[in-house]
């Protein structure tokens, strides 16, 4: 192709999510139910309050193309976040595939979950075969320079946080199993709890206060049993002005016999 003048954009040059493979054929079936239920905690938690939600974009189990010159070439992280982009492509349909040289942001935080077969992929510990596109660590941290790559084993229960210092990627030193992030005003960390009926540790997002993010079931929850106590607070207030009203009967009537035994009818006009 010609090189124009002014050039054209990588939208008019470079394949789009419509021109690239969604699907891995080698990879048939779903993943397991903890592969489906994790990421979904971790997108129902993710709200960072600086960023409106129009323009966040999390997904799971999704192609992410990622080298313009090797436009076949992708990774499918098990969830990852961008901030910056609308949460609908182009602001109107919802994505096949996320396409970095297409949406000119890459991700902001990535997270594996580590599994037997990828562990050693996942943890940068294999070896890169020339012949074949780069493992997972190597793109994350090399290619697209994702400031946050978390990794979390739901068989140890162990969560690691790796953070880009530089060229590389420096592990984190985690306090109580906690990591804050001061750009997105959210902390990740492993929450002790049921999710999906599921008693477990899980991966979630916590505020700027240490509190853990309400998924919207759990803020329906506890709306519900705000509105449940205000209601019972109420009860307990007109119990309390009928107990009052009762008294003060009460005190009407001692009063009036009173009157009537010392001969005095009481005007009760």
């Amino acid at each position: 192709m010609y090189q124009t003048d002014p050039p054209l954009s990588p939208k008019e040059t470079l394949p789009t999510m419509y021109d690239l493979p969604s699907e891995d054929p080698e990879e048939p079936g779903l993943p397991d139910q903890f592969h489906l239920f994790q990421p979904q905690l971790l997108a129902e938690t993710f709200r960072p309050p600086n960023y409106p939600s129009d323009q966040i974009f999390t997904v799971s189990d999704m192609n992410l193309y990622y080298d313009s010159r090797h436009p076949l070439w992708y990774k499918r992280p098990d969830w990852f976040a961008v901030l910056g982009v609308p949460s609908l492509y182009e602001n109107k349909e919802l994505r096949l595939s996320y396409v970095v040289w297409q949406e000119s942001v890459n991700p902001y935080v990535v997270v594996e979950l580590l599994s037997l077969g990828t562990e050693k992929e996942d943890l940068g510990q294999t070896l890169r075969d020339v012949e074949k596109p780069p493992g997972k660590w190597e793109v994350y941290e090399q290619i697209l320079r994702v400031p946050y790559y978390a990794i979390f084993d739901r068989y140890k229960s162990e969560f690691r946080m790796f953070q880009l210092t530089g060229a590389r990627y420096a592990e984190v030193n985690l306090s109580d199993f906690r990591f804050w992030i001061p750009e997105i005003e959210l902390g990740l960390g492993v929450w002790q709890g049921s999710y999906k009926t599921v008693e477990m540790p899980w991966l979630r997002w916590y505020d700027k206060d240490g509190n853990w993010m309400l998924t919207s079931t759990e803020e329906e929850r506890q709306k519900a049993e705000k509105e449940k106590q205000k209601a019972e607070q109420e009860r307990q207030k007109l119990d309390q002005e009928r107990q009052k009203l009762d008294q003060e009967r009460q005190k009407t009537e001692r009063l009036i016999a009173q009157l009537r035994s010392l001969g005095v009818e009481p005007d009760l006009e």
